[in-house]
């Protein structure tokens, strides 16, 4: 049995969906019923919660979903969550239920959500799971390996198409405020040239990159785009169209948009969910709640949700100098 009172937990998946949470479920599931907790499934997130659409979970309810991408339990991105009605209501459901305690797993919006519960007297606990890999107490966060290997694959693709047809290819990734995807695939993806939110590029240096790789005696440039740059894939396609003659190379546009959220989670991101997820209900027991697990340094961490809602992890800035270093 548990070492506290709490016998029901729930467990919800929150905001974008990635790869992982399956695991992270199944993890929650079944360690929490091998010491002695009952565990709900929450479905559609935060919608689900409030309207208190929930059912318990089995082992055999979670069989079969560990390589499976997405999350069974359905997501949404709730509005009223973020309302002290909505907030209310949430818990509300919860004790109707006689559930003492939630397991959430999402991003930044879903761990503040769930850092507001905490505050109401609920015990949460919150599994660090967004591909763009900002949330503080996380590194990396659950999804974001495999998002990237998703990525790095297409620009492994499009670089020998690149290469046949000597043109630059502008790649834009995921990442409306975070540059942590379009960084890593990069650097992974020999990139001539790296455009990012957290580090604004003028797109005459982003034409200027792409001349002295073809100075330089190169065949064909890759640019990593994210979305949330100030010039993205489509306005920084504008400006090297009015001087394509300079260019010396043909353009072209890949945006890979959403297959980066969806596909089979790869072996990184299974292990890290199943480790956290198991977490998640050995600090129930424990007595340990109000926290963020993510991992860091090689081992699983708690960060306290307070401190993860007031802050943003940005791109490691040596790794924004090895990306230009890398580039030649």
């Amino acid at each position: 049995m548990p070492d506290t009172e709490m016998t029901r937990i729930a467990v919800l998946t929150s905001g974008g969906d990635a790869a992982g949470m399956n695991a992270a479920v199944r993890a929650v599931v079944r360690t929490g019923m091998a010491r002695g907790f009952q565990i709900f499934g929450v479905r559609s997130g935060y919608t689900g919660l409030i309207a208190g659409d929930m059912a318990p979970l089995g082992v055999r309810d979670v069989g079969g979903i560990i390589g499976k991408g997405g999350t069974f339990l359905g997501t949404t991105r709730c509005a009223q969550i973020k309302s002290a009605s909505g907030q209310a209501a949430a818990v509300q459901q919860l004790r109707r239920r006689g559930i003492e305690g939630l397991i959430v797993i999402g991003g930044n919006g879903s761990q503040a959500a769930a850092h507001a519960l905490s505050q109401l007297g609920l015990a949460v606990v919150g599994i660090g799971s967004t591909i763009d890999n900002d949330l503080l107490g996380a590194d990396p966060s659950l999804g974001f390996v495999t998002a990237v290997d998703v990525a790095l694959e297409a620009i492994d693709r499009l670089r020998v198409t690149a290469a046949s047809h000597n043109r630059v290819f502008l790649v834009e990734v995921m990442g409306r405020e975070s540059g942590h995807i379009a960084l890593a695939a990069s650097i992974a993806g020999g990139a001539e040239a790296c455009v990012i939110p957290e580090r604004r590029i003028s797109p005459e240096t982003v034409a200027a990159e792409i001349r002295a790789a073809y100075a330089r005696g190169k065949s064909h440039a890759i640019v990593v785009v994210a979305e949330g740059a100030d010039y993205n894939a489509e306005r920084l396609a504008g400006y090297l169209r009015e001087h394509a003659e300079e260019l010396r190379f043909e353009l072209r546009v890949t945006t890979l948009g959403h297959i980066q959220r969806g596909g089979t989670p790869g072996l990184f991101d299974r292990m890290l969910a199943t480790e956290l997820g198991s977490a998640a209900i050995e600090h129930f027991a424990a007595g340990h709640t109000g926290i963020l697990l993510g991992r860091m340094n090689s081992a699983v961490t708690a960060t306290p949700l307070a401190q993860v809602v007031h802050a943003c992890k940005p791109p490691p800035a040596h790794l924004i100098e090895l990306a230009s270093v890398l580039a030649q």
